[in-house]
């Protein structure tokens, strides 16, 4: 890991600037980064902003593409994500910028807990780095098992880490957490925090909302386990529920968001989101926004199953229109009706489940970057999109996990309806689902659901359980599938087909380390293959071993 674990490497090219929007310039050098400027004030932005840009781009293709819901243009593009689509080569250089870039930018996090040690006044950054670092270190190993982590981000110190288990290092980083829920309950935010933490602006109540939330995401993911970890999983479960009330209060309140300042002046400075999949700073669209469109699998769902697809995982949505589909893909003419119309995975011109032409497939829609705002212009577009900002978690997703928790531990947490329509309406609001008389349309979708089981609240608890995963698909599509991806693999809903052209007869349930690690920590890496991904072993992510 030796390109990983340099700390002068890592830090951001223009650290040593001090406005927002000098944390977005990516392209001056690191090594013009005066030492005496590296402090936690610069570089905790800084590694927010530019981590954000892998969730944005390769983790929003990773997710998008392994839940089904995006596919690509075959008619302008040839071939598009075969490597997605037939898995025959998840290897030690499919989707390497996740580990690579995660890491990157976590070693930054660490430099700022452990900058000037005892010094009080860089406390509160030293707890918004812990919250940050343990947030990106679950996707590592959700998604690859055991990971550097006890000997990781040492620089020069130690470039070949060894590799600690994951079950430990999910104890860590959950007591980390706590360990910052201390420093927020007994430290002040200093007056630099208000401009240099561009995620709460130095809130500590929602900094400590978001912790609590990221706690929960941990222990629902250890829901199987059993021996040590479940007696770990269960006191921290009645600890957490004890503190926050058993209810909504204590968890996020709304979506936890990053914005350093985008703008549309040059593409540095734009959400990388919306830089990628929609519109670079002239005005233009990019090559990927012509890329993706909408998958057949979403766009049954979304569409209410209108064309009547036998699959027993479409049934739950017959003759249901999604309201958000407009907001979430672009609604094409199709037998005089304006649909989300989209590609099966795998499928060419001419081939089952492919348009007829490129023109009648749904693109992203204007939802996904700017929620509810007014926009007629492509100026308005850019301005709207950038004031956004990234999301590192929605408010859907932690009402969502509340509401599994109350499936789950009922004596613990007990909002599970009502969590489970909060987060429905306040995607609906997210993606700026108009209202119809002043009133969300989110309240006539969510009674029409609650007649259906594995779509609405009703029926057994697989079936409540099934719901919510798929409102959690729906929900994090274009916002952060990765995770859904995960869930995926942790529950098995939503049913997710793959693609005609997959080799294998199941989605991973990991990654392959990358060929970084094979190549400077070759001794410590394991030796994962490319067929041991695709069952469940000592090296799958301990929570989905059984």
């Amino acid at each position: 890991m030796k390109k990983l674990k340099i700390i002068v490497s890592v830090l951001i090219g223009s650290l040593a600037l001090t406005s927002c929007n000098d944390y977005l310039d990516v392209n001056e050098s690191p090594n013009a980064v005066a030492g005496e400027n590296l402090v936690p004030s610069v570089v905790f932005p800084g590694a927010v902003a530019q981590v954000y840009r892998t969730q944005g781009n390769t983790m929003m293709q990773f997710g998008n593409l392994m839940m089904n819901s995006w596919a690509g243009n075959s008619y302008s593009f040839g071939g598009p994500f075969s490597r997605e689509y037939t898995l025959s080569s998840v290897d030690n250089s499919f989707y390497n910028p996740i580990w690579n870039n995660l890491y990157l930018y976590m070693a930054n996090f660490d430099y700022v807990e452990n900058y000037e040690p005892g010094n009080a006044q860089f406390d509160y950054y030293r707890a918004m780095s812990k919250v940050m670092k343990s947030y990106y270190m679950q996707t590592i190993v959700d998604l690859y098992g055991d990971a550097p982590y006890s000997q990781a981000f040492k620089g020069q110190q130690n470039l070949t880490p060894a590799y600690d288990n994951d079950e430990n290092i999910y104890r860590a980083i959950y007591e980390q957490l706590e360990v910052a829920d201390g420093i927020f309950k007994s430290t002040a935010a200093p007056a630099s925090v208000a401009s240099a933490d561009i995620i709460f602006k130095g809130n500590t109540t929602r900094w400590m909302e978001f912790s609590n939330s990221l706690k929960l995401r941990i222990l629902l993911r250890m829901h199987k386990v059993t021996g040590a970890m479940a007696t770990f999983r269960d006191q921290k479960l009645t600890a957490l529920s004890t503190a926050t009330g058993s209810g909504a209060s204590g968890f996020l309140s709304a979506d936890a968001t990053e914005n350093p300042g985008y703008s549309g002046a040059n593409d540095d400075q734009m959400n990388p989101f919306l830089l990628t999949w929609r519109v670079n700073s002239a005005g233009s669209a990019p090559q990927n926004y012509n890329l993706i469109t909408a998958s057949e699998n979403i766009a049954i769902a979304l569409n209410g199953n209108n064309f009547g697809n036998t699959g027993t995982q479409y049934q739950k949505f017959n003759g249901l229109p999604d309201p958000r589909r407009s907001r979430l893909f672009t609604l094409v003419p199709y037998q005089s009706a304006s649909v989300v119309k989209g590609v099966r995975q795998g499928a060419t011109p001419g081939q089952p489940g492919a348009p007829t032409d490129n023109i009648t497939t749904s693109r992203l829609a204007t939802g996904n970057f700017v929620g509810g705002a007014s926009v007629s212009t492509i100026a308005d577009l850019i301005a709207a999109g950038n004031a956004r900002g990234g999301v590192l978690m929605s408010l859907a997703e932690s009402k969502l996990l509340l509401a599994e928790a109350s499936v789950r531990y009922p004596s613990r947490f007990t909002v599970g309806q009502s969590s489970f329509n909060d987060a429905i309406t306040s995607h609906f609001s997210y993606i700026g689902v108009p209202l119809v008389g002043g009133v969300s349309q989110a309240i006539g979708y969510i009674a029409s659901i609650n007649t259906r089981p594995g779509l609405g609240w009703v029926g057994t608890d697989t079936q409540k359980i099934e719901a919510i995963m798929t409102q959690k698909w729906l929900a994090l599509t274009n916002v952060n599938p990765t995770e859904m991806f995960i869930e995926y693999n942790r529950t098995g809903f939503p049913i997710t087909p793959l693609a005609t052209t997959a080799a294998v007869p199941n989605k991973p349930y990991r990654l392959v380390y990358p060929v970084s690690e094979y190549v400077a920590n070759s001794a410590n890496v394991p030796n994962v293959t490319q067929a041991d991904v695709f069952v469940k072993n000592q090296y799958t992510p301990f929570w989905n071993q059984n």
